[in-house]
C-alpha cells in the first residue's frame, strides 16, 4: 500500500504532497496519516518534504482545514491528526511552533468538558472527534510535560466513557446542527473511538479507561462472524456502513485490548484477513461483495434503518441509503461516479456530509487511515 501511495506523491521543490487520484483533492488528514506510518515502518524519507508542505497550510489560529470534495474549513479533528503527526516526527523534523499553535487551537475548542467541537459545519458531540482530539493533547501533553493537555485529555477520555451504554459509543450525544440525534451504535465509529481512546490510555494509564475499552471490544467482537466480517445490520449509520477501514480501526483496537485478553487476537487476526481482501493497490472504500447474496444485504439494510426512533420519512431514507450502498460497494471501478447520488440528492432536497458514488474504488483517503492503524497496532504488538 505504501509503494502504491508513493506514485501519487507529487514533489516540488523541497517539499511534496500527496494527491487523491479520484477527486484531485490534497487532503491535510491523509498526510498525516501518510507520515506517521513512513515514520514507523522505517521509510521516513518523504515525511520531511510532505511536512513542509503541511505545515505552510496551517491557518493564522494553528489549526488546519479539513478538505473534502465538498467543503474545505478549519477543524479541530484535522488539526489532531496533523498535531499528533508532527508530534511523531519531532525528533527528526521539529515544528515546535507550528504544534503548540494546533495545541492551543485544539483546546480552545473544548466547549464542555471533554466536548470537543469538529468544526463550524458539524456542530453535534461526536465521541470519536472527542477521544481523537483528547489523544493529540495527551501525546502533547507527556512530550512537553504539559499539565493542561494532559488534564484535558483526561476530560475528553472521562466523556467519552460517560456516555457509553452496554459497551457501545455513540457516534453523537446530542443534535448539534444536524436534523436528528444520531444517537447511534455504528461498527466503524465504535473502532474509531476505540483507537483514539486506546491512544489516551496509553499515556494516562487509567483503569477506568482500560475498563470501558474491553467493554467496548465485547460489543465489537459479537458483531463480528466467524469469517471475519462485521454483521452490519445492528450499524445505526448507513454512511458508515462496510467502509474498509472499519477493519483497520478493529484491528489495532483489538491488538490493543489484547494485552489484557489474549482472546482478541484471534478477532484481530479476522480483520487482517478481510483488510487483504479489500485491497487493490490502495484500499477498495468499501468492503467486496458478492452479486450472489445480494437478497439478504437488504435484510442488513431494513434492520439498520430500523435502529433508532426516527420518523418514517427518515427512516426511508436510511433504508435507501443503505439500499443504495449495496449496490454501490458491489461494482468496482477506477474512478467514482457520484452524478446519481447528487441528483438524489438535488430532488429530495438532502445536504449529505459524505460522498455517495455508485460504484466502488480504491480510496486513498481509507488507505491512509488503514495504514495509519496497521502501523500503529505493529507499534502497540512491540510494546506489549
Amino acid at each position: 500500500m505504501l509503494d502504491e501511495v508513493g506514485r501519487h506523491i507529487v514533489v516540488e521543490g523541497d517539499t511534496a504532497y500527496i494527491r487523491d487520484p479520484v477527486f484531485g483533492i490534497v487532503r491535510n488528514r491523509v498526510h498525516a496519516e501518510i507520515c506517521k506510518a513512513l515514520l514507523r515502518t522505517g521509510d521516513g524519507s518523504p515525511v520531511g518534504p510532505i511536512l513542509s508542505h503541511v505545515v505552510q497550510r496551517q491557518n493564522r489560529d494553528g489549526s488546519w482545514n479539513e478538505i473534502h470534495p465538498d467543503y474545505d474549513q478549519p477543524s479541530a479533528l484535522i488539526t489532531s491528526f496533523v498535531g499528533d503527526a508532527l508530534l511523531e516526527a519531532n525528533g527528526r523534523h521539529p515544528h515546535d511552533q507550528q504544534v503548540r499553535m494546533a495545541r492551543n487551537f485544539v483546546l480552545s475548542q473544548e466547549k464542555r468538558p471533554g466536548f470537543f467541537l469538529k468544526s463550524s459545519r458539524y456542530t453535534a458531540d461526536h465521541l470519536n472527534v472527542d477521544a481523537t482530539c483528547g489523544a493529540f493533547l495527551a501525546h502533547y501533553g507527556a512530550a512537553f510535560d504539559d499539565e493542561a493537555s494532559l488534564d484535558a485529555a483526561a476530560r475528553a477520555a472521562r466523556h467519552v466513557i460517560e456516555h457509553q451504554r452496554e459497551g457501545v459509543y455513540p457516534y453523537a450525544v446530542d443534535r448539534g446542527n444536524y436534523p436528528h440525534l444520531f444517537d447511534l451504535p455504528c461498527i466503524h465509529y465504535q473502532g474509531v473511538t476505540m483507537y483514539h481512546l486506546a491512544a489516551i490510555d496509553e499515556v494516562l494509564g487509567d483503569d477506568r479507561i482500560r475498563g470501558s475499552l474491553l467493554e467496548a471490544a465485547r460489543w465489537l467482537s459479537a458483531a463480528q462472524r466467524s469469517d471475519g466480517r462485521f454483521d452490519w445490520s445492528g450499524s445505526g449509520l448507513p454512511f458508515a456502513s462496510h467502509l474498509s477501514g472499519a477493519y483497520a480501526f478493529a484491528l489495532a483496537s483489538f491488538g490493543y485490548v489484547s494485552r489484557w485478553d489474549a482472546g482478541y487476537r484471534r478477532h484481530e487476526e479476522l480483520c487482517l484477513q478481510q483488510l487483504k481482501r479489500n485491497v487493490r493497490g490502495l484500499v477498495l472504500r468499501w468492503e467486496r461483495a458478492s452479486w450472489t447474496d445480494i437478497v439478504p444485504s437488504v435484510y442488513t439494510a431494513a434492520r439498520a434503518a430500523s435502529i433508532g426512533t426516527y420518523p418514517l420519512t427518515h427512516r426511508a431514507f436510511r433504508f435507501g441509503y443503505g439500499m443504495y450502498r449495496q449496490f454501490a460497494r458491489r461494482r468496482c471501478a477506477d474512478t467514482a461516479g457520484t452524478r446519481t447520488f447528487d441528483l438524489v440528492c438535488g430532488l429530495l432536497g438532502i445536504q449529505a456530509s459524505t460522498v455517495e458514488p455508485s460504484n466502488n474504488y480504491p480510496d486513498l483517503f481509507m488507505t491512509s487511515e488503514v495504514l495509519d492503524c496497521l502501523s500503529q497496532s505493529c507499534v502497540w504488538r512491540g510494546r506489549a
